[in-house]
């Protein structure tokens, strides 16, 4: 014996079934759909559904973002493109938010909020934290597009035995391609620029103005050469 349905019934239940199937889709699948991974973002371990996941020991390139809450964003996937939110509480390490977007030619990290710890990533450039204030930076074929919001870099050590300030800030921007940094002291005296291009590649050009000659011989002694703006000397790395 067959059981017929009617035709609106049946693509009622067919279209239940998808949604369900969307809703219940893992995090880690979606995550491999999306080539979230070859944009940087990695993790231990991805759990529950792409609406409402969680990233266990997560990291974006070089940079460890611990425990995060993860679900992906509905209406940007009618515009093409694939937004996964990302958020941290005080408890987990520290307040985090923002969201990784990518289509098929660009990616872009939006609406950036909170600490990330830098450990070792620009060394020997001493900085150890990065506070973001509402930061977002998008890149289209691999060339900064635009950029902007507030960084401010937290600092520990020195560089060639010269003391560079504890905190630095600036404004981030795009320049020639590539996501710049232009880490400004209080009192103006020292300065970071720090580029960064989508391959991972990073260029810091530290500036310092000196006031005496003492100053001049101690910078000349740890491989600053004189340049615009002051004293200066260049380190290239790579993530």
């Amino acid at each position: 014996m067959r059981l017929r349905l009617p035709l609106r019934r049946t693509v009622f239940f067919l279209a239940a079934l998808a949604v369900a199937l969307i809703v219940l889709l893992p995090l880690r699948v979606a995550i491999g759909w999306f080539d979230l991974g070859g944009r940087g973002l990695a993790a231990r371990e991805a759990e529950g559904s792409l609406w409402l996941g969680k990233l266990r020991e997560a990291q974006f390139g070089p940079v460890a973002l611990g425990d995060v809450d993860a679900r992906l964003n509905v209406l940007p996937l009618f515009l093409g493109r694939a937004r996964l939110s990302l958020s941290r509480d005080e408890a987990s390490g520290g307040r985090f938010s923002g969201a990784i977007t990518v289509t098929r030619h660009s990616f872009g990290l939006d609406d950036l909020d909170g600490q990330l710890r830098t450990g070792a990533l620009f060394a020997p450039l001493p900085v150890a934290t990065l506070d973001l204030d509402d930061v977002t930076v998008h890149f289209d074929n691999d060339m900064c597009e635009s950029a902007e919001g507030e960084v401010r870099a937290g600092l520990a050590g020195d560089v060639g035995g010269i003391m560079l300030p504890s905190g630095l800030r600036g404004n981030v921007r795009c320049a020639e391609g590539a996501l710049l940094l232009p880490l400004i002291g209080q009192s103006g005296l020292e300065q970071v620029n720090i580029r960064i291009s989508a391959s991972g590649r990073w260029r810091a050009d530290l500036v310092v103005r000196p006031t005496d000659p003492a100053a001049i011989e101690r910078l000349t002694a740890a491989g600053f050469a004189p340049g615009p703006g002051g004293y200066v000397r260049r380190i290239d790395g790579s993530f």
